[in-house]
């Protein structure tokens, strides 16, 4: 008997490492699959700011309908890049990368970043409004700059550095004026998140040197250095955001990418074994451990653009490094796919480098997915990564991971009232759906389970009003299991539903 038992196991075991039998990890229910759309300087979207409405929403959808296709289920849209917006502000001038010139309302006949919501909503992804705080001018180039733009209103505000302008972040005044953006954008939005990148205070330049001595020697308290004053200026903006986000909707995220290295282990034993130029700490005045631990973010994105085993700074030892210090917040990593095949890097040129990532991601319980920088990089010359990236890790669709927020907060399975068939399409009738983001709808059989497995997922929907209407297509078998996913990410107690107990076009029940 054990020796049958012996053989059998390693039957098993060959037949596994074969990809006979797959676990339910190979296609996890939950995971962020993210992409950044950059659109300073037209990285991304749109391709140019003159274009017309119609080639710039067919260029968007482009995109998204791309990411669709591959079963990602967030965008993260850059609505902010340089003191400007990708919307109608009171507190800045539209992006000339959106409209050509700065300051110049858009030509389109619907309100642009609610359009762009819509469209990202009505393919089941998440959409997160990316923000650059602090940087006010991208180049030297000011005479394109709109007379309502910042530099030209609160010259005050601005430090020159490089070739660029930027907010000091040590002026309370610049911190309350970016809460009123924030305020403006989540009230009149429908964004799933606010978002941040890296950049605080600017990448160091040698020789140079940010002038903010005045409003250091005017707000340092006694005895804190120029650096840890620097660290609670951008400490003071994390937290102030947070808590105007959560004022408005407490459901928004609030998400930050910061530069992937916190600190070189060769200053600080806590730090990553890397040999990093620059720290997101001690260059950037930035420290995300803090921002975590005080729960001011519901999510956090470390930027590992490094390939797996670049010996300065190891993707695989910083991945490794951030699952070990993330203080239970949301993690995801952010890959850098905009370097394959255009790097000096050779790993670069392997077709199994994001891949790999992918899976480290994934093997490594305390991360819950990845983002893409950027939209474009996987769009063009790159199919054979993407074919690879479909087939092994990205072949089924996931939902996004559940917000911490959702502890606070439980939403309960709406009531069915009514269900009517015609030779189109079942509608389904419920009290009420308010607070319910998305209906899901998977194959069952006649008993409830706790939860389906994605695998039976047939369709994840944008709830509107207060029914769900299943097409035809969708519905060729009796039993279906149907839930909801709130604002929070989590989903309601799955309910089943037999079509053969509704004959066709009796609505009175």
């Amino acid at each position: 008997m054990t020796k049958q038992l012996t053989l059998l196991t390693l039957l098993l075991l060959l037949l596994n490492s074969c990809g006979v039998f797959q676990s339910y990890e190979k296609h996890p229910k939950r995971e962020f699959r993210g992409v950044w759309i950059a659109t300073v300087v037209n990285i991304d979207w749109p391709k140019n700011g003159n274009d017309s409405e119609e080639k710039q929403k067919a260029d968007y959808l482009k995109i998204l309908d791309f990411y669709e296709k591959e079963n990602y289920n967030a965008v993260i849209v850059q609505v902010r890049a340089a003191g400007d917006a990708f919307y109608k502000s009171d507190y800045a001038p539209y992006s000339r990368f959106l409209t050509g010139e700065e300051g110049t309302p858009p030509k389109w006949n619907t309100d642009v970043l609610e359009w762009m919501i819509n469209e990202a909503h009505q393919r089941g992804m998440e959409f997160h409004a990316w923000l650059n705080p602090y940087r006010a001018t991208f180049d030297e180039n000011f005479e394109v700059l709109s007379e309502t733009h910042d530099y030209c209103t609160n010259p005050e505000w601005m430090v020159h550095y490089g070739k660029k302008n930027y907010y000091n972040p040590g002026l309370p005044e610049v911190r309350k004026h970016f809460s009123n953006i924030i305020a403006e954008l989540v009230s009149t939005y429908d964004v799933d998140a606010i978002h941040f990148d890296d950049y605080f205070y600017p990448y160091k330049i040698t020789n140079e040197v940010f002038n903010d001595s005045f409003a250091f020697e005017t707000y340092a308290q006694k005895d804190q250095t120029i650096d840890d004053w620097r660290r609670s200026n951008i400490d003071s903006l994390v937290s102030q955001s947070h808590k105007t986000i959560k004022s408005v909707k407490p459901w928004v995220q609030f998400g930050i990418s910061p530069f992937g290295v916190w600190k070189n282990n060769s200053t600080d034993p806590k730090g990553s074994d890397t040999k990093a130029g620059q720290t997101t700490y001690e260059d950037l005045y930035a420290d995300p451990l803090l921002w975590m631990k005080k729960g001011w973010i519901d999510y956090l994105a470390p930027q590992v653009y490094w390939s797996m085993d670049l010996p300065v700074a190891s993707h695989t030892k910083i991945v490794d490094w951030w699952s070990k210090n993330n203080y239970g917040t949301n993690l995801y990593i952010g890959n850098g796919p905009y370097k394959i095949r255009n790097n000096s890097d050779k790993a670069w040129y392997d077709i199994k480098e994001i891949p790999n990532q992918l899976e480290l991601a994934r093997e490594t319980p305390q991360i819950q997915g990845n983002i893409m920088f950027s939209a474009k990089s996987l769009m063009s010359d790159n199919d054979d990564v993407v074919d690879y990236i479909h087939k092994k890790y990205y072949k089924l669709p996931a939902l996004n991971p559940v917000s911490s927020l959702a502890k606070n907060h439980i939403s309960t399975s709406p009531k069915l009232l009514d269900v009517s068939l015609d030779d189109d399409e079942v509608i389904l009738e419920y009290d009420d759906l308010k607070g319910l983001r998305y209906a899901l709808l998977y194959k069952a059989g006649r008993k409830v389970k706790e939860a389906y497995p994605i695998k039976k997922l047939l369709y994840k929907n944008l709830v509107t009003g207060n029914s769900i209407r299943i097409s035809k297509s969708d519905y060729r078998k009796s039993f279906y299991s149907i839930s909801f996913i709130d604002f929070y990410g989590a989903e309601t107690k799955p309910t089943v539903i037999n079509l053969k107990n509704y004959p066709k076009n009796d609505s009175k029940r």
